[in-house]
């Protein structure tokens, strides 16, 4: 699988080290089941944060309970991205972590409709301040305008959607933050079935969709 979108080294460095709440590593573990470039990266940036650390003489070291700390967190990062190993064509549409989130692939999900053939399932996470779904986005058709109070994560798991100029595909991961206003649109021939993470609410555009917002929790 060749993506084209992958995850930025910053978001890259804090997963590795640990600093992601629950729904952010869910959206990033995922990416890096589907992303061989992006698992090599990750295994680059563990690789030379143990070898600085195994050269810090100890006297640099605050604590040698600090330093087990580190290298637990480290160990554990390394082992969790070597167990996400590239889904096989018969592993369906949704892999591993989120397919244990969801209970299924997408065949046994229980969808609840948006309107306008759109469709979400909600996934409760510990963080109670980030919002986490699966969204289901119809061929052809947009999400209403709309920028971010915060960051946002959209990953593909299906399908394709178009963002101005860019494609995103399987596999594809979107940043996006309060200083883009866009509107996504699924592609052609296929509904578009990704993973969203936000901070906040959307800010949509349009005075109707802020009307049902809140009904809707989007």
């Amino acid at each position: 699988m060749n993506v084209q979108h992958q995850v930025s080294d910053e978001l890259l460095l804090d997963y590795a080290s640990g600093n992601l709440s629950e729904g952010w590593s869910l959206a990033v573990a995922t990416h890096l089941a589907l992303c061989p470039q992006a698992r090599r990266r990750l295994q680059a940036m563990e690789g030379a944060a143990g070898a600085l650390f195994d050269k810090i003489s100890v006297s640099e070291k605050a604590t040698d309970t600090d330093w087990d700390k580190m290298k637990a967190k480290l160990s554990g990062s390394r082992t969790a991205g070597q167990a996400i190993s590239r889904p096989s064509q018969s592993e369906g549409v949704i892999p591993e972590p989120l397919r244990s989130y969801l209970g299924g692939d997408v065949s046994s999900l229980k969808w609840k409709a948006l309107g306008r053939g759109a469709y979400q399932i909600r996934i409760d996470t510990a963080d109670p301040d980030t919002q986490v779904r699966l969204l289901r986005i119809p061929a052809g058709k947009p999400v209403p305008e709309h920028t971010h109070d915060g960051r946002e994560l959209t990953l593909v798991l299906a399908g394709s959607f178009h963002d101005g100029q860019d494609l995103f595909a399987r596999g594809d991961l979107e940043e996006a933050d309060g200083s883009l206003l866009h509107t996504p649109t699924a592609t052609e021939g296929e509904d578009c079935i990704c993973l969203a993470v936000t901070e906040r609410p959307l800010k949509f555009s349009s005075w109707v969709v802020r009307m049902i917002q809140p009904i809707l929790k989007i």
